[in-house]
């Protein structure tokens, strides 16, 4: 087996992070690697907001957990947010969106990192809060927020992967 599907399958979701914070060069080159997530015809319709910024990191995470209606950190502690956002314009903004997480994710794990896909992006940014955020970073559009990848260093054992469900493949030959 490569050491690319190897990478692909040993994937899994962290929860628990460090407070440590990656090298920048390490979290721009996860970056480099959604930016090239393939996207419907070319448009290239996602952005992605970089936050190391622990002030803002906290801002996002309560709320996210205020959507969520629970008081706990939604971001695990992980000290890197990345945020996903896609241009609705695009017929393909939600698929294109969906394939730059995947990528950040891989990545991150490529890069010796965990990382977790989180919810309710969309409802931050759909909020008073989250258009004044974007706002204030020079953002301008009809963005919808697709997911936020935290990514950092692993709190304790790297999660196993668990065995795949059966009679998930039909083929037609």
């Amino acid at each position: 087996m490569s050491e690319f599907i190897e990478k692909l399958k040993s994937r899994r979701s962290v929860r628990s992070f460090k407070s440590d914070m990656p090298p920048k060069e390490v979290i721009d080159e996860i970056i480099s690697a959604g930016l090239y997530a393939p996207s419907g015809m070319n448009r290239q319709p996602v952005i992605i907001v970089a936050v190391t910024n622990k002030e803002m990191r906290d801002r996002l995470s309560r709320m996210n957990a205020e959507i969520m209606g629970k008081d706990v950190d939604p971001f695990y502690n992980a000290p890197v947010v990345l945020i996903v956002l896609a241009d609705k314009a695009a017929p393909t903004y939600l698929y294109d969106g969906t394939l730059v997480m995947e990528n950040l994710m891989l990545a991150a794990h490529d890069e010796g990192l965990g990382s977790c896909w989180i919810h309710r992006a969309k409802e931050e940014f759909e909020s008073k809060e989250g258009k004044e955020i974007l706002k204030s970073l020079g953002i301008e559009g009809d963005y919808e927020g697709i997911g936020h990848c935290v990514i950092g260093y692993v709190n304790g054992e790297y999660p196993k992967t668990s065995p795949r469900r059966e009679n998930r493949v039909f083929y037609v030959e």
